[in-house]
């Protein structure tokens, strides 16, 4: 086996990186694996397998992965808005919301605004109360 430096780590996560990009999360997660090992404290490893997690649909894994990003660095739109999507696939709405509304919060992206019931599904934030169109995914 390859020598285990800072050098192979980026490269490991890079590579997980680009596994994720084409539908790969579980080969993701064996590459983050040694890098997290290696450097627990590294919060953008810890994200990316999380997302991986999510992919692969390991949700808790995911959700304690979301979690550890959140202990961490509490003000990450993303990793709130991420960890809101896995409560959602999890069947666990109220605690969704919470998080989409953080997310929402900390980041008005549209993305999450809409998703925090923030945007315009609902007409909240539209000049005039009116409504914007439906989403898609939305009712």
């Amino acid at each position: 086996m390859a020598e285990s430096n800072p050098d192979t780590h980026v490269i490991d996560f890079r590579a997980a990186e680009q596994l994720l990009a084409v539908r790969d999360p579980r080969g993701a997660v064996k590459l983050l694996d040694s890098v997290i090992a290696a450097h627990p404290e590294n919060t953008a490893a810890r994200l990316l397998r999380a997302r991986a997690f999510f992919a692969a649909a390991q949700l808790r894994s995911a959700e304690l992965e979301f979690g550890l990003v959140l202990e961490r660095e509490p003000d990450n739109a993303f990793a709130h808005f991420a960890l809101a999507r896995t409560f959602e696939r999890s069947g666990r709405p109220d605690q969704a919301m919470r998080h989409f509304r953080l997310a929402a919060a900390l980041d008005p992206k549209p993305e999450y605004l809409e998703a925090a019931r923030f945007g315009p599904a609902d007409g909240q934030g539209l000049p005039g109360g009116g409504s914007g169109p439906a989403s898609p995914d939305r009712p």
